[in-house]
C-alpha cells in the first residue's frame, strides 16, 4: 500500500497558508456582523451601502464555506488513508489520489487570492486610457484596448461603466475613463498600468506600412469615504455630448461632463446620466476619489504600492507589447510572460497575463 503521508502533509501546510490570507477567523467574525445587516429590513434606504452589504456578505461566505470544504476533503481523504494502510488494502490506492489530485487542483485555484497584497486591492477602481505617439494609429488603438478590458470585465463578472469617451478626429479615441466594480477590481487592473506598444501594418497607411503606436493606461482605486474637500475654484468643467466607444451616440445633448483638477491635471468624467447637474455630481465623486488616492500615495511614499510610477511614452518604457507585424507575439515586459494568440489577448483573454503579474508583484515585494 502506497504512502501518500507527505501529500496530505502538503496539502495541510496550503491549508494552513489559506486560513492566513483568506482571514478566516476575521471572517467567522465578519460574517455574522454581515447577517445582521443583510437581515436589516432598512437596508435598501440606502441602495449603494445595500449592494457593498451583499456583495461583502457573500464574498465573506464564498470564502468560508471554500475553506471547510477542503478541509472536510483533506480530513477525509487522510482517514480513508490511515484506514487502507491499517489493512493494507492497495485498492484504495486510486481513491486515495484522485481526492489527493482534486483538492490539490482546488487550491491551485484558490491561491490567486494569496496574491492580492496591495491595501487596495479589492475596491472599485477607475481606468483611465489615453492615445499617445502614434497619431490615428493610437486612437485606434487606444478603442481596441477600451474593447479589450470591457470583453475582460464580462468574462470575469466585473460590473464595466463607461464614464466618459473623448472620439478621435479620423477614427478610434482620443481617451477613455470606466469604472471597474467586483471583487478584486483594482487588484487585477494593477496589472495594466502603463504604457502599451502596438506594432502592426496601419490599416490607416495607403501605402501599407508598418507603424509603432502607444497607449497609457492608469488606474485608480476608490478608496472608501475619502475625507477630503476640493476647492471649486480648482475645478475646470468641459460639457460634451455623450457617446459610446465608435461614435455611438446616447442622446443629442451635451449632458455629458468633464472635470479637471488645475493643481493637479486630474480629470474625471461621467456621461452616464442625462442631467448635466447629476452628471456633474457623478464625476466629482470619481475626482474625489481620484485626489484621495493621489494624496494618500503621497503621504505613504509608495507610489508603486498604491498606483505605481507613471510611466513615460516612448521606445523601451513600456509594459507591455502587441506585436501583429512581422510575427504575432504579445510580451509583459516586466514579467516576461509571453503569448502567440494575439486574436484571443485583444478578445479579453487576458489573465493569464494579470496572474502573471500578480505572481511577479509579490516576488519582488
Amino acid at each position: 500500500m502506497r504512502d501518500f503521508s507527505d501529500d496530505l502533509k502538503s496539502l495541510r501546510t496550503r491549508l494552513s497558508e489559506a486560513e492566513v490570507y483568506l482571514k478566516v477567523a476575521e471572517g467567522r467574525d465578519r460574517l455574522v456582523e454581515l447577517e445582521h445587516e443583510v437581515a436589516d429590513p432598512d437596508l435598501w434606504n440606502d441602495s449603494d451601502r445595500a449592494k457593498q452589504v451583499n456583495a461583502d456578505y457573500s464574498n465573506v461566505k464564498g470564502d468560508l464555506e471554500t475553506f471547510d470544504a477542503l478541509a472536510a476533503a483533506i480530513e477525509d481523504a487522510e482517514v480513508l488513508h490511515e484506514l487502507a494502510r491499517e489493512e493494507n488494502d492497495e485498492s484504495q490506492e486510486g481513491d486515495i489520489e484522485s481526492q489527493i489530485a482534486s483538492t490539490a487542483q482546488k487550491f491551485e485555484q484558490l491561491e490567486l487570492i494569496s496574491l492580492f497584497t496591495g491595501p487596495h486591492d479589492d475596491l472599485a477602481c477607475i481606468v483611465q486610457i489615453n492615445a499617445k505617439d502614434g497619431g490615428v494609429d493610437a486612437q485606434d488603438w487606444s478603442e481596441v484596448l477600451l474593447r479589450m478590458y470591457e470583453r475582460w470585465a464580462e468574462k470575469r463578472g466585473l460590473d464595466f461603466e463607461v464614464n466618459g469617451v473623448s472620439e478621435g478626429a479620423e477614427a478610434g479615441i482620443m481617451s477613455a475613463e470606466f469604472t471597474l466594480t467586483g471583487r478584486f477590481a483594482y487588484g487585477l487592473m494593477t496589472s495594466e498600468r502603463g504604457t502599451h506598444r502596438l506594432v502592426r501594418i496601419s490599416p490607416f497607411d495607403n501605402q501599407g506600412r508598418r507603424q509603432t503606436s502607444f497607449a497609457a493606461v492608469q488606474v485608480w482605486p476608490i478608496l472608501q469615504n475619502p475625507e477630503i474637500a476640493i476647492d471649486e475654484s480648482d475645478i475646470r468643467m468641459e460639457v460634451f455630448r455623450a457617446s459610446g466607444a465608435g461614435g455611438q451616440h446616447i442622446n443629442k445633448t451635451s449632458s455629458a461632463v468633464r472635470l479637471i483638477h488645475e493643481p493637479t491635471g486630474l480629470v474625471a468624467s461621467s456621461q452616464e446620466e442625462r442631467s448635466q447637474l447629476q452628471n456633474r455630481e457623478r464625476a466629482m465623486g470619481r475626482l474625489t476619489a481620484m485626489l484621495a488616492a493621489k494624496i494618500e500615495e503621497e503621504r505613504a511614499a509608495e507610489l508603486d504600492a498604491i498606483a505605481g510610477k507613471q510611466a513615460q511614452v516612448g521606445w523601451g518604457s513600456q509594459i507591455r507589447s502587441y506585436v501583429l507585424q512581422p510575427y504575432q507575439m504579445v510580451k509583459d515586459l516586466r514579467t516576461e510572460h509571453e503569448s502567440g494568440n494575439v486574436a484571443a489577448i485583444l478578445d479579453g483573454e487576458i489573465d493569464e497575463f494579470i496572474e502573471a503579474y500578480l505572481r511577479w508583484r509579490r516576488a519582488s515585494e
